[in-house]
């Protein structure tokens, strides 16, 4: 049987209604919800959770259980891994635009420039990506979800546009820094640590600037 299928039985066998419907996805960050109108959101990997997990479902999610029992129901949920018993759908990411190809294999070039240059070539090759919707943000580095791993480096196209590959590089290579701390098992952020490894390879820790203000205009401060 299907785990949706399985963990709307299972649900109903511990006492859920039969008029409460049952959704289940493979979102990571909301693992049980409920409705009144929507009727209960579930990860899928509870089809596979002891019947006591089951029933804290039920009760976790009936409006009227008292605020101790769904402290309870809530911890027995949350300490189950459901998530890793049934893994998030692999998100198909679209090709970039033509267009972009030549800017993005300069980029990925660079990519590989600094690492060398500045990280002994001990980082991994990553694709790089423009994005056009970034306000205050010049680039982002993505990680897995599942494993922290980095899966790729976005830079604001608009910056690119308006400050130069200049300025671009040094956004790479900050957004580089994080790549180093999230591949050498280092808590990502602007701290210390981070600050003094950006130094290092010669760039100011700034996190973000406003794009919608004159150029180099900062709006947070180092860190």
């Amino acid at each position: 049987m299907a785990p949706a299928l399985l963990l709307a039985s299972r649900l109903r066998d511990h006492g859920l209604p039969a008029g409460i419907p049952v959704r289940t996805h493979r979102n990571r960050r909301v693992m049980v919800s409920w409705t009144a109108r929507g009727g209960v959101r579930v990860h899928e990997g509870y089809a596979f959770a002891p019947d006591p997990v089951v029933r804290a479902i039920v009760r976790f999610v009936h409006p009227r259980a008292p605020r101790a029992e769904r402290r309870v129901a809530r911890r027995l949920i949350t300490g189950f891994p459901a998530a890793a018993l049934v893994p998030s759908r692999p998100r198909r990411e679209a090709p970039p635009p033509e267009e972009d190809r030549p800017v993005l294999a300069r980029l990925e070039a660079l990519h590989a420039e600094f690492n060398a240059l500045h990280f002994g070539g001990a980082l991994g090759p990553l694709p790089v990506r423009l994005s056009g919707r970034m306000r205050t943000r010049l680039g982002e580095l993505a990680c897995d979800a599942a494993t922290g791993r980095p899966v790729r480096i976005t830079l604001s196209r608009r910056h690119l546009r308006r400050d130069g590959w200049a300025r671009a590089g040094e956004t790479l290579l900050h957004e580089m820094v994080h790549q180093w701390q999230a591949e050498t098992g280092r808590r990502l952020g602007h701290g210390a640590e981070f600050r003094a490894k950006a130094r290092a390879v010669g760039i100011a820790p700034s996190a973000r600037v406003d794009l919608s203000r004159p150029r180099g205009v900062p709006v947070s401060s180092p860190g």
